[in-house]
């Protein structure tokens, strides 16, 4: 398995790159967690009800654990936490919930290991290759990439 990608070019008119071709990442479908449940059910003696039950429940948890201003923690993919964005205030006093705070967002950190060579490596992305998206798959890309 590799991570597919498709060649663009910049055309940009401001840019300092214009012309110049780089590589993007194509998304080819999405899994969803039915999907992944019917995977997972092949791989364990777990049912895919059950594992369906328990992803339903990890994200109720994780959303109360996140939202009491706790870290959560998902062993092999990584941590959550929830950030806020605000405007400033010129003093402490200042400072109100209704008029700084702008917006709450999840920020995600995949788990990272240390390799022998001492170099980071992205949980997620270990053993991950990258290999130009076949001609085959290109309209199936996208329609993906459009929503269709």
């Amino acid at each position: 398995m590799s991570v597919f990608y498709k060649l663009r070019q910049e055309k940009r008119q401001t840019s300092k790159n214009k012309g110049k071709w780089y590589a993007r990442a194509v998304v080819t479908e999405t899994v969803d967690t039915t999907m992944l449940a019917n995977i997972m059910q092949q791989n364990c003696t777990v049912k895919k009800s059950d594992i369906l039950a328990v992803l339903a429940e990890l994200a109720e948890v994780m959303q109360q654990q996140l939202q009491n201003s706790k870290r959560v923690k998902l062993d092999g993919l990584g941590t959550f936490k929830i950030g806020i964005r605000t405007k400033a205030a010129d003093s402490p006093k200042d400072f109100n919930v209704q008029k700084n705070v702008v917006n709450t967002h999840i920020l995600f950190r995949p788990e990272t290991r240390i390799n022998k060579n001492k170099s980071r490596m992205r949980a997620l992305l270990d053993g991950c290759k990258v290999q130009e998206l076949p001609e085959n798959k290109v309209d199936k890309a996208q329609k993906s990439e459009s929503g269709h």
